[in-house]
């Protein structure tokens, strides 16, 4: 590895020891529901139409917003409304008009199908802040990917009313798999013509719906293919293309994304899920949670636990008991363990395969 990038990642370790010491909450995500209108072949939490778990109400979670609030500024707290899909709730806007008028700056992750003008304007008029829409390829690789007929046309009419608005921060998430991999070149043309700034990609890692399926998993040289791409688009500078927070990249870093790898769950970035369990990234297994906001104070829970987070020691083990990325891997992202705590994926494996 180059000088250059040694320092740069040596100068971010520092910075992530600090954080994990400091643990200053910055991200909360919200699990409002785990109803849904598509039925996507890589769902990790098994979203369905009329899920087993009801949603939350939403007084439940202004009450965690209420104590975080007795310690840290709202303001520099962002609330991130998932699901499930978030369009499904019909009280969203009272949910983000709660979170707007508690100071707290909010956004949403959807699919787009129910992001009609309407909603738009109402969810603008609660305090929506930023946007990211899930758009996999094009017509028939998002439509394969996502199970919905619909989908395609529905999260590019959304694509097109944030584009003409201008005043909501956005960008579109792509997660790559065999179907779309190879049009990559072309839904960036896309993506451009239709005036979309911000692009993230990255591949589907193997849980939920997608951990028996091979058309959703890339190869090694795939992956490589991806990092490439994006490096290539940056360097371009027509779109501004990003891979996800997910693992650490070793020779990519620096040049994939707009900061050197940390895995920010249950450091900087907590979570309510559906069931008020307290976790981090809502993507991490449910073996990870801290706690209960229906039994324990949120407060508490962030402040004086979390130590399999914060302490990534316990990870070196396996693959990575004499790994050489250690020092700056700290054994890839939360969500890449499985319930006993192994390793699903190696980004440098992937790398140097």
């Amino acid at each position: 590895m180059e000088l250059r990038r040694r320092l740069a990642l040596e100068a971010a370790r520092q910075i992530n020891k600090n954080l994990k010491r400091e643990h200053p909450l910055r991200q909360l995500f919200w699990e409002c529901t785990l109803r849904c209108n598509v039925h996507c072949r890589h769902c990790g939490s098994d979203c369905r139409h009329e899920p087993a778990k009801p949603d939350m109400p939403r007084d439940d979670f202004f009450r965690v917003l209420d104590r975080v609030a007795e310690r840290y500024d709202p303001a520099e707290v962002f609330v991130i409304v998932s699901g499930g899909e978030p369009l499904m709730r019909d009280d969203l806007e009272l949910i983000g008009r709660g979170i707007h008028e508690r100071g707290y700056p909010w956004g949403m992750v959807s699919n787009g199908l129910y992001l009609t003008p309407e909603r738009f304007h109402n969810l603008k008029g609660a305090g929506l802040c930023s946007l990211a829409i899930s758009f996999d390829g094009l017509e028939q690789e998002h439509n394969w990917l996502r199970c919905h007929p619909d989908s395609f046309r529905r999260a590019d009419e959304a694509i097109d009313l944030l584009v003409a608005d201008g005043t909501v921060k956005f960008d579109v998430v792509t997660c790559v798999n065999q179907k779309n991999i190879g049009q990559l070149a072309e839904l960036r043309e896309y993506l451009i013509n239709k005036g979309v700034g911000d692009w993230r990609l990255f591949p589907i890692f193997p849980v939920g719906r997608a951990a028996h399926d091979p058309m959703l998993r890339v190869t090694n040289e795939q992956f490589r293919q991806i990092l490439d791409f994006i490096r290539e688009t940056r360097r371009e500078g027509r779109i501004h293309a990003n891979y996800s927070c997910e693992g650490f990249v070793g020779p990519y870093e620096g040049d994939v994304r707009d900061w050197l790898f940390r895995c920010a769950a249950g450091v900087t970035v907590g979570s309510v899920l559906i069931d008020g369990s307290i976790s981090a990234c809502t993507s991490i297994r449910s073996n990870y949670v801290q706690g209960n906001i229906y039994e324990d104070d949120f407060l508490d829970v962030w402040e004086n636990r979390y130590q399999r987070y914060r302490d990534r020691t316990w990870m070196k083990k396996d693959a990575c008991a004499k790994c050489r990325h250690w020092r700056y891997c700290e054994g890839n992202g939360m969500h890449l363990r499985d319930d006993d705590g192994r390793l699903l994926v190696c980004h440098m494996e992937r790398i140097e395969g």
